[in-house]
């Protein structure tokens, strides 16, 4: 299923941009259809990656989603990143229509998935993995079964606010040495040898110079949206509230990101929140 945001795209001039992309990416034999629902007539494995929850209700149970055309026995798999409860509730909803609903929400970056090495949480009935992960090892090296529908989306918002408080530590980090007069460069690399090293520092070093082939060689752009960051951190802060569970660097983290998404950060990626401490000096 291919779905393209950002416009209200005349449904000619979708059509022609999907299938340039197909082409682009060398995919054969697809077709472009109008709805969600078209797919489900026309596919018994469909795999949906949205930006929200709402878009993932609306995609399964809108008027034109999936559920109104689904076929018995179909396999459905929801790689978005949403609140768990929310994934409950399309299982739920899927199951009554006789199908299968799997959440797999993903992690790995634009390199892996543009390597086939992303990682995809997965939760749902144990007995229907196997199909699942012959679809996603397609394009995961690491699919993993997590337990339930929704289990999946926890491990995925636990590595996602992970995620966010080491990128603000490493660009605390990286900011501070500059100041102190060490060399972006030496300062990575002391670090990536150190016990500071994390995947912030090694792989996504958000120090414009530091790396070539991240975001923060290019402005920013490209990436995982500070928009998106700043979503995941508020299902994290749901899903503590819920539980009762302390995060304490975790809701700073998330005041951190959408005070962000307020001054103009919203569509750079996420780990541009080293030019925003860089710009910020009145904390």
């Amino acid at each position: 299923m291919l779905e393209m945001q950002g416009a209200d795209w005349p449904p000619h001039a979708l059509g022609k941009c999907l299938n340039w992309h197909c082409q682009f990416m060398g995919l054969r034999n697809l077709e472009v259809v109008s709805s969600p629902a078209d797919v489900a007539e026309k596919a018994d494995r469909i795999i949906t990656m949205l930006p929200t929850s709402i878009n993932a209700i609306e995609a399964y149970s809108g008027a034109n989603g999936i559920l109104k055309k689904v076929k018995k026995g179909s396999l459905l798999i929801d790689s978005s990143t949403i609140d768990p409860a929310v994934s409950k509730e399309l299982a739920k909803e899927v199951e009554k229509m006789g199908a299968v609903f799997m959440d797999a929400p993903v992690s790995g970056g634009v390199g892996a998935a543009r390597s086939g090495n992303l990682t995809f949480m997965v939760g749902g009935v144990e007995d229907e993995f196997a199909a699942a992960q012959e679809l996603l090892g397609c394009m995961g090296s690491n699919v993993v079964y997590c337990g339930a529908v929704g289990t999946g989306q926890a491990a995925k918002i636990c590595n996602n606010m992970l995620l966010a408080i080491s990128m603000i530590g490493t660009a605390e980090t990286m900011n501070l040495g500059i100041r102190l007069g060490l060399d972006p460069k030496l300062l990575a690399k002391i670090l990536n040898m150190s016990s500071g090293r994390c995947w912030s520092s090694d792989t996504y070093n958000p120090v414009p110079g530091v790396m070539d082939g991240v975001p923060s060689a290019n402005n920013y752009q490209g990436g995982f949206g500070t928009t998106l960051m700043a979503k995941d951190l508020g299902l994290a802060q749901d899903s503590a509230t819920s539980t009762k569970s302390p995060i304490l660097l975790g809701s700073l983290a998330h005041q951190i990101y959408r005070m962000m998404c307020a001054k103009g950060y919203s569509k750079k990626d996420f780990s541009s929140v080293f030019q925003f401490l860089r710009e910020e000096e009145t904390f």
